[in-house]
């Protein structure tokens, strides 16, 4: 098949390529390199990878495209630390972008996969999140470019299933971590190792009794590939690991693997004001995926913790993700 990825070139987006291309699919990358990198794709030489740099906000940029089956649509920054600095651009990733690429799947009767998020779900008074909660999400809060962006981009994905029967999915991505994530990019995982590579302070928001829980990058993937791939033709479906674990427990646990491959951690955990509107407890009910998808996480949080460690003690230098 011929499949476009868009923020094929960050973090999650590059490791999709990556599964794609390794099944023999023709895949073109449109990516901007806002907040990705081409470093993140370099070490693929497949002769059926296509590599465009554009802006998905101009509908222009997809005009020249043709012959796709499949749009996995990733594109938009995702770390909290563009949130407060770029927010209308945020805002017109989620709207124009994501119209501007359901109008060329339309075009082109191509499947067409939303990658939204767990932030759909906002501070949440239920757990652990089904797909049918509504969410709790502050519209004019620190975070509500990323959180009401993806509501209207979900609102979208739908609108044009109901009024054009077009074919779409949406997952709700919650929170990723593995090799190739930026360094000190606002996300724990990245942010807590480089602080201990470093002998730097481990700085946990709040008392550290936050939960979170973390799936491993392959597995995100996996996800995201059977449910494009599924007969699925209902609502979201929630992809995650739904293995709780606290901000202070991720911290502790960082510091001991630094420690063991490393063989020095100098690092600390040190606790500063919590953050508005960060989610106090966020765990996904994932029973859906595994109705529909057969689908659930593999990978242990302290394997894929290591097997994310290797790849920051042998890549010092510096990639990002979108």
């Amino acid at each position: 098949m011929r499949i476009l990825v868009t923020g094929g070139a960050g973090f999650l987006g590059s490791h999709l390529v990556e599964s794609l291309l390794k099944k023999g699919h023709d895949v073109i990358v449109l990516d901007n390199f806002w907040t990705s990198h081409p470093k993140n794709l370099s070490h693929l030489s497949y002769s059926l990878l296509e590599v465009i740099r554009a802006d998905i906000s101009h509908p222009h940029t997809l005009s020249n495209l043709t012959n796709i089956d499949q749009i996995y649509h990733l594109a938009c920054p995702a770390s909290p630390i563009h949130f407060p600095t770029s927010p209308l651009e945020i805002l017109q990733t989620c709207y124009l972008g994501t119209k501007n690429t359901l109008d060329l799947a339309l075009h082109l009767k191509a499947r067409f996969l939303l990658a939204s998020t767990s932030e759909i779900y906002g501070q949440p008074v239920e757990h652990p999140q089904k797909e049918s909660y509504y969410g709790n999400t502050n519209s004019f809060g620190p975070r509500s470019c990323y959180d009401e962006g993806k509501r209207v981009a979900e609102a979208l994905v739908y609108a044009y299933r109901q009024q054009h029967a077009l074919e779409v999915r949406v997952a709700r991505i919650f929170n990723t971590y593995g090799p190739g994530m930026a360094k000190k990019d606002g996300r724990v995982v990245s942010s807590f190792f480089e602080a201990a590579i470093e002998g730097e302070e481990l700085v946990v928001n709040g008392d550290g009794k936050a939960t979170r829980c973390f799936q491993f990058v392959d597995d995100c993937v996996r996800g995201l590939e059977g449910l494009m791939n599924s007969e699925w033709e209902g609502g979201p479906v929630n992809l995650g690991s739904e293995s709780e674990v606290s901000v202070g427990e991720l911290a502790e646990l960082v510091l001991t693997l630094v420690k063991e491959r490393a063989g020095k951690a100098e690092g600390k955990v040190v606790f500063k004001q919590s953050l508005e509107d960060d989610p106090v407890k966020r765990r996904p009910d994932c029973s859906l995926a595994r109705e529909v998808l057969g689908w659930e996480p593999r990978e242990e949080l302290e394997e894929g913790l290591r097997k994310t460690l290797d790849w920051h003690l042998e890549n010092r230098c510096s990639t990002s993700d979108a």
